[in-house]
């Protein structure tokens, strides 16, 4: 008993073998288009934390001062708003003035936190809008998948990488606080101002040293995302033949259209081959048959031409037509590898095959 099997089957990466090939353009361009993209959502936070602290150390003064404003603003509309004679218009505009400040003072971290979120996205991926990553996917809640990506290497680096941003938000927080103790004891003495500024410098300078620290394993983790996308891209033999087919076309199918290409332009050769004047041979490998027509050209006509078997086939039809047949070795050759059909002869032959066109017409004149 004989049993049939693929041998395609037990490949490592299954059907189509081992995944060898780098991606082409055409799958990166498909991947761009479906979202997948090489990068790394650690970079953007990481690069977002920094510009959110180096935001505050700098308009940390603005952001006071219109803090300030507007605390005194609310405070003062307190006598307002606990009167009898308070309106619906006068709630409405005193929600609008809290609003309104409120805006005002995030304004600076939040346009910062825009901006580069939008930049370090680009500069990551370039520029592609595209909705499918939106698109639910149905395979995501089939549990015997769900569980092996909770145990695959993506989430081993996930866990390794959390680890190391414990680890050095313990540390950088140790470093920063273990000289600033005897602060704890010092602030009964300060201003309430004073003590705001104080604590806003601490978490500022944390803030800048931890977003730092961050960036560190967040470049990391690009390197290490970039390596693992061009891993995942790459093709098997087979899907790269696949590709090919779907792109350029089967290689059997454009073949068995080229000849029969060359095929009818071959038959329409032959048939229009009777109204040759002259014939040119090599003698036995080539042959190229001239046509000269003064009403519809202005130099002679290349009109059929072949080699080996092909140019024994022209020979033997000028023979049937009695078409002269004439031996130019040099003319054959400059015929048949310079002129396509239907083209007129270059000016450098014109002397030439005018003294064979000569000797042809002068040999009918004869007859």
């Amino acid at each position: 008993m004989y049993m049939k099997y693929n041998l395609q089957l037990f490949a490592k990466d299954g059907p189509g073998g081992e995944k060898t090939e780098e991606a082409t353009p055409k799958k990166l361009q498909d991947a761009r288009k479906e979202g997948q993209v090489a990068k790394s959502a650690d970079l953007i936070t990481a690069f977002m934390l920094l510009g959110l602290f180096f935001g505050l150390k700098i308009f940390i003064g603005f952001m006071g001062t219109k803090f300030i404003l507007a605390f005194h603003s609310i405070y003062g509309s307190i006598s307002t708003i606990l009167s009898d004679e308070v309106t619906q218009n006068t709630w409405v505009s005193i929600l609008r003035d809290v609003i309104i400040q409120i805006v005002i003072i995030s304004a600076p971290i939040l346009l910062i936190a825009l901006v580069v979120a939008f930049v370090f996205n680009v500069a990551q991926v370039k520029w592609q809008v595209t909705g499918k990553p939106l698109k639910p996917k149905f395979d995501k809640f089939n549990p015997i998948k769900g569980m092996k990506r909770l145990f695959s290497k993506d989430k081993i680096m996930e866990l390794l990488k959390s680890i190391a941003k414990v680890c050095v938000l313990s540390y950088v927080v140790y470093d920063e606080l273990k000289g600033k103790y005897s602060l704890l004891f010092e602030f009964y003495l300060f201003t309430i101002p004073r003590a705001i500024s104080v604590i806003g410098g601490i978490i500022i300078n944390l803030g800048i040293k931890i977003s730092a620290c961050f960036l560190i394993i967040a470049f990391a983790d690009y390197i290490y995302q970039k390596r693992k996308f061009a891993e995942d891209m790459k093709m098997t033999k087979q899907e790269l033949k696949d590709e090919f087919k779907n792109s350029e076309g089967d290689p059997q199918i454009k073949g068995k259209i080229k000849a029969r290409m060359r095929e009818a332009s071959q038959r329409r050769m032959m048939q229009e081959l009777p109204n040759a004047d002259v014939v040119i041979t090599n003698p036995t490998h080539l042959a190229v048959a001239l046509k000269y027509d003064r009403a519809s050209s202005s130099a002679p006509v290349v009109i059929a031409k072949g080699a080996d078997y092909l140019a024994e086939k022209i020979k033997s039809v000028a023979r049937e037509n009695q078409i002269e047949i004439v031996e130019n070795k040099p003319v054959a050759r400059m015929l048949y590898y310079n002129v396509e059909l239907e083209q007129e002869i270059p000016a450098e032959l014109y002397q030439a095959v005018a003294e064979i066109l000569a000797y042809v017409y002068g040999l009918k004149n004869q007859t």
